[in-house]
């Protein structure tokens, strides 16, 4: 009795010995977020303290109001641009992913080392591609070709994500649609895409995210027209108005309010999405 209640204090101290680690590098690495959070709400007057405040003894939410007066078109316009790399992510992959993954087609395996090898190339090359062809058809900064070119940086996962998650749904229910005259493309409909709903979480989130973030595309393709996205609306609050940091960490906050929602509700989603497929029975 008494080894096994020295193995379960020892086991106890190992637990919390690790708890106490992860949570001070856990630590570590949110307190940029938490240091963002606190310069937005710290007075103009208060920037250049020395030692700075470690809490905001006398906040302010003036830069939030600078915000909601010059940042909000740059956030809508940010809005609308991840939505419709989502939109068009997903109608491009969720076909895509089902052929690979059911239909067998000649050149599958080819198709998905292209697409693997397709993630290796730097965006800079590929925005560079893009400004060639847009400013031939036209499409330099327009909100359709900026969701084109974010599109591509999600594609090529989100149709490994859909393959690999297509492949584990039963063969016999496919062979069950068939012999009710279900042809592919109403299989895919009604019965795969449905299944798959994880898988387009996931994918969704993925696009979401990147679109959200970019700022290479968006820096080369649409820099200086009529509307622009967030990453574009601090880059130029931060060369316009370098002084006033707590607007700047004010607008870094709200832009980063819709991801981190997004991420905290569709979380068991995306672990199920992208989980599936790792193993084999």
């Amino acid at each position: 009795m008494r080894t096994g209640a020295v193995t379960k204090a020892g086991a106890g101290a190992r637990r919390g010995w690790k708890t106490a680690v992860g949570l001070l590098l856990t630590g570590i690495m949110l307190f940029p977020v938490y240091w963002m959070i606190n310069v937005s709400l710290t007075r103009q007057q208060d920037m250049r303290k020395s030692p700075p405040d470690l809490f905001p003894t006398h906040a302010t939410l003036a830069g939030y109001r600078t915000v909601l007066d010059e940042q909000l078109a740059y956030l809508g316009t940010s809005l609308v641009v991840a939505l419709g790399t989502v939109v068009l992510t997903v109608a491009l992959a969720a076909p895509a992913g089902y052929a690979l993954a059911k239909l067998r087609p000649r050149g599958g395996g080819l198709l998905s080392f292209v697409l693997l090898a397709a993630q290796m190339i730097p965006g800079i090359i590929m925005a560079m591609g893009f400004y060639a062809i847009y400013l031939q058809l036209g499409l330099l900064q327009s909100l359709p070709g900026l969701i084109v070119a974010d599109s591509t940086l999600a594609v090529p996962f989100a149709v490994l994500i859909f393959t690999a998650f297509m492949s584990g749904i039963p063969g016999e229910l496919l062979q069950a649609a068939q012999m009710d005259g279900a042809r592919a493309l109403r299989t895919f409909w009604s019965i795969v895409l449905p299944m798959s709903r994880n898988a387009v979480v996931t994918v969704s989130l993925f696009a979401f995210l990147w679109s959200w973030s970019d700022f290479v595309f968006a820096n080369t393709l649409v820099n200086g027209g009529a509307q622009e996205p967030i990453t574009l609306g601090i880059y130029h609050y931060i060369g316009n108005n370098n002084q006033e940091w707590n607007a700047i960490m004010a607008t870094a906050v709200v832009a980063s309010l819709p991801a981190a929602v997004i991420l905290v509700l569709a979380q068991r989603y995306v672990a199920a999405g992208v989980t599936t497929g790792a193993v084999k029975d």
